[in-house]
């Protein structure tokens, strides 16, 4: 099959394979950052061409700080990729949101410490819009594809703002409590945010699915957030998450959102081009060629 494919999905903690994908063929990218987190797995969903990433690898081998997000976004940047949707295991911060709830959220606030979250660099400055850090075209199209399928137990929270944590640790009592519940911030993860920024800089649209799993740590009524809690709401969230995310594509194949996304450089590169090295332009030709 073609390796040129608008959709791309990265599934998070519990995610690591698309059920219904047909005609797969598993594919390793090469790019200038190193190996993807896994091999990118292409199909059809429903006739769609998608590409399909464990954010993990298949095995959960990839500690949140130590996953390959440039290379990531690079490689769905190289099969053709425009649309990104992440689908994401998440702590609630809000008594409404409860697991097994799915929000979509349209903010993010950045609490990691050791990630690289841009391409730019060794001679070529860039500044991107992030204002709004998902493209809301395709986070309402997400939120539609949930509030249709009307899942039994599931409840859709649209927006809100997802804090983005270093981890591989879960959050103390007074950082879930007295920073980010007083932030008015409605979900926590660990990925979320880099993959975020990067897909911007690669002028790819993206939006997140994010998948309550627990009540983080702040809630009194419940045991704090455990490796047990999480995996057991990972289970039920995956089969949820597979069913919104075969309608989403669908939509997206039907009527593609507009994205301020998809010309995101435009105005971004400081730098002039001709004055950038080489070797700089070799490596990002890939997101630069439309303005070389």
């Amino acid at each position: 099959m073609a390796t040129q494919t608008k959709i791309g999905v990265i599934g998070g903690s519990g995610l690591y394979q698309m059920e219904g994908l047909t005609d797969v063929e598993e594919v390793r990218v090469a790019t200038p950052f190193g190996d993807p987190s896994d091999a990118i797995l292409l199909g059809r969903l429903g006739g769609v061409p998608v590409a399909f990433l464990a954010r993990h690898g298949r095995h959960h081998t990839l500690l949140p700080s130590e996953l390959p997000a440039r290379a990531n976004i690079y490689a769905m940047k190289s099969l053709g990729v425009e649309y990104l949707i992440s689908a994401s295991a998440v702590g609630s911060l809000q008594e409404s949101a409860k697991p097994l709830d799915m929000v979509v959220p349209h903010q993010f606030i950045d609490r990691t410490r050791n990630r690289v979250s841009t391409f730019f660099g060794d001679g070529l400055v860039a500044h991107i819009a992030f204002g709004d850090p998902v493209c809301l075209g395709l986070a309402d199209l997400l939120a539609d594809a949930v509030e249709s399928l009307q899942l039994p137990e599931v409840a859709l929270h649209r927006g809100g703002t997802y804090v983005c944590m270093e981890g591989p640790a879960f959050s103390t009592k007074a950082e879930s409590e007295e920073v980010y519940r007083r932030w008015g911030a409605a979900v926590i993860g660990m990925t979320n945010l880099p993959e975020a920024k990067l897909a911007r800089e690669a002028e790819i649209a993206y939006a997140t699915l994010a998948l309550v799993t627990d009540y983080d740590c702040w809630h009194p009524d419940h045991d704090s957030v455990s490796v047990e809690m999480v995996v057991q709401n990972l289970q039920r969230n995956a089969s949820n998450a597979q069913r919104v995310i075969r309608q989403a594509v669908q939509q997206i194949a039907n009527n593609p959102p507009a994205s301020l996304a998809h010309s995101a450089l435009q105005y971004a590169l400081l730098t002039p081009l001709d004055q950038v090295p080489p070797a700089t332009l070799k490596k990002l030709e890939l997101l630069l060629k439309k303005y070389l």
